[in-house]
């Protein structure tokens, strides 16, 4: 497991000890401090942006740029190339997001919300990441299990996958799922028997629709990861998903992250999707929202 510590923080740290080795400093090392020190801040109308450009030729301009967007723009370069800092920044956001995706969901977080497990016919991360069919299939033993321990012919059925991001459950289903159990209630609408799918992908929806019969599925899984967010979950919603659903009838709550939707506004808003789902009895872009 990873320590617990901020990777801005533990870059940090790495930075400071290659300043006490490095003693005394050779050209490029002189070049990169200097580089580093040249960091100005431009106000905008929503706060302060730092600028790591030395002497931008259009200061607001970029300042606009980098507040629009999380991606890495203006790190700034030594010669030809990046800055330590934005190079170890770099290969810790990496080497966060290939951890998501062979990591495992807390087991602890599951028994805290009573979320027993079922298997897809995955096997192991790398068949699930080159056969995502098999990701869309329940075991033999595991449609066993969701027969025994789920209530049929739900109102609404909550699933929770690790798809492709365990972290994102791990950093976002403490907020969410509590969230939307409490729009759910404030609704009136009874939720049926919850599980956790591991290796699960979106249209595994549809194979659990045909054993419980629910009349809207909440699907709560990790997305790919990304170099500004390993923590990233979506929510699909489908009004009545069986056999030969397309994509069109999902319909997708994406970015849900302290970064991007708040994990509680999240939950809440799921909650009020899927009253409007009962209501005009549709999901995907059919639904009127």
């Amino acid at each position: 497991m990873i320590p617990s510590i901020e990777l801005d923080q533990f870059v940090d740290r790495v930075m400071a000890e290659l300043e006490k080795k490095l003693g005394s400093p050779d050209v490029s090392v002189t070049t990169e401090s200097a580089n580093s020190n040249a960091v100005t801040h431009s106000a905008t109308d929503s706060g302060v942006v730092t600028i790591k450009v030395p002497q931008p030729r259009w200061e607001e301009g970029l300042a606009e740029l980098i507040e629009s967007t999380p991606a890495r723009i203006g790190v700034w370069r030594t010669g030809t190339r990046p800055l330590t800092k934005e190079m170890l920044k770099f290969r810790c956001d990496h080497a966060a997001a290939i951890d998501s995706i062979y990591g495992e969901v807390n087991e602890k977080l599951l028994e805290q919300f009573g979320l027993f497990t079922v298997d897809t016919c995955y096997e192991n991360t790398e068949n699930y990441l080159r056969r995502p069919d098999m990701g869309r299939i329940i075991t033999e033993r595991g449609m066993d299990l969701i027969r025994e321990s789920c209530k049929a012919k739900p109102q609404v059925q909550i699933v929770v996958s690790d798809g492709l991001s365990a972290n994102a459950i791990d950093a976002n289903l403490p907020d969410v799922y509590p969230s939307l159990l409490d729009s759910l209630t404030a609704y009136g609408l009874k939720v049926g028997t919850p599980f956790f799918v591991k290796g699960g992908r979106v249209a595994v929806m549809d194979h659990i629709g045909e054993l419980l019969q629910p009349d809207v599925f909440v699907l709560l899984i990790g997305e790919r990861p990304g170099l500004v967010s390993s923590k990233s979950m979506s929510a699909y919603l489908c009004y009545q998903p069986r056999k030969g659903t397309v994509e069109s009838d999902r319909t997708v709550i994406s970015n849900i992250h302290p970064g991007g939707t708040p994990p509680v506004e999240a939950g809440a808003y799921i909650g009020t999707l899927v009253h409007k789902m009962l209501e005009q009895k549709t999901s995907g872009i059919h639904l009127d929202l």
